[in-house]
């Protein structure tokens, strides 16, 4: 394993249980850093197509991570608590 593979695994890993699609876009993105890490294939010509796909791919798990915006940027503003 190559250390972009090592650091996607870690990353994953810290995200806790994966539920949904979340599995099947892991592998995925190990599968992307292992490509990464063996050289980017055609002598690294698909190593920006691959940099491209794994953050692609990396926002998505993270994005049905992130918590839900309000409709404004104020917050919890007028919550006195």
């Amino acid at each position: 394993m190559g250390p972009v593979e090592k650091a996607v695994r870690d990353d994953v890993e810290q995200l806790g249980d994966l539920v949904g699609v979340e599995p099947s876009l892991s592998e995925m993105a190990y599968r992307l850093a292992a490509e990464i890490d063996a050289g980017g294939g055609e002598d690294g010509k698909q190593l920006p197509q691959l940099n491209r796909e794994l953050r692609q791919t990396l926002a998505q798990l993270l994005e049905a991570r992130a918590p839900e915006d309000d409709d404004d940027d104020l917050g919890d503003l007028a919550d006195p608590g």
